[in-house]
């Protein structure tokens, strides 16, 4: 039983098959193969941010046909869409939110495929995989909408796939009253979603 990332050589190429057979202290992703150590628990307003947007999205869903997960959750993102057997997965990412709608993906151990709408939330020490690294797998893959959701400055930049490549919507920021593209009828207040701290 291989119970730390660090036991692991790092010049190999992992699956998901792989993955099962771990029993880590703490979360990773598979990212093309390579395994990426999540950061420590996330501070409070990231947490504070997941748990606003994932109970304004869950209520929404309610008179929807779609469902919505936090992370922890396992996203299996096949290289091809007929590699989806367990040794033939190499990226499983877990990202802070998404919303599938083709239930058919979902299975005991999380979705298989892309999901329609994923919101990822900056932190210390992840900024660059958001903005590049999972960016590029979720656009290759299909993932209709992409939300970065940054903190520290209450901004959230939304990308959307149009042709099969994202294209950068204007910010939302502190203030705005915003929706989703593919739910133009879900309103979200972000002065409650980046509501400051009492002293």
């Amino acid at each position: 039983m291989i119970n730390s990332a660090l036991n692991l050589p790092a010049d190999r190429i992992y699956t998901y098959a792989d993955y099962l057979t771990w029993q880590f202290d703490n979360y990773v992703e598979l990212l093309r193969g390579k395994i990426l150590a999540m950061s420590p628990a996330p501070l409070r307003v990231h947490q504070k941010i997941a748990g606003k947007l994932h109970g304004e999205i869950l209520n929404f869903l309610r008179k929807h046909p779609c469902e919505v997960y936090i992370a922890p959750f396992d996203v299996r993102f096949p290289h091809r869409k007929d590699e989806t057997k367990d040794e033939q997965i190499t990226t499983v990412l877990q990202p802070d939110l998404c919303v599938i709608c083709d239930l058919s993906k979902l299975d005991a151990r999380g979705c298989l495929g892309a999901p329609d709408w994923i919101i990822e939330i900056l932190s210390a020490g992840n900024s660059a995989r958001e903005m590049r690294e999972k960016y590029r797998v979720y656009e290759e893959s299909g993932v209709r909408e992409y939300w970065i959701v940054n903190p520290e400055n209450e901004t959230i930049l939304p990308y959307i796939l149009e042709n099969e490549t994202f294209i950068g919507k204007a910010p939302m920021i502190k203030g705005d009253k915003v929706s989703p593209y593919i739910f133009p009828d879900l309103v979200i207040d972000l002065d409650y979603i980046f509501e400051s701290e009492k002293a």
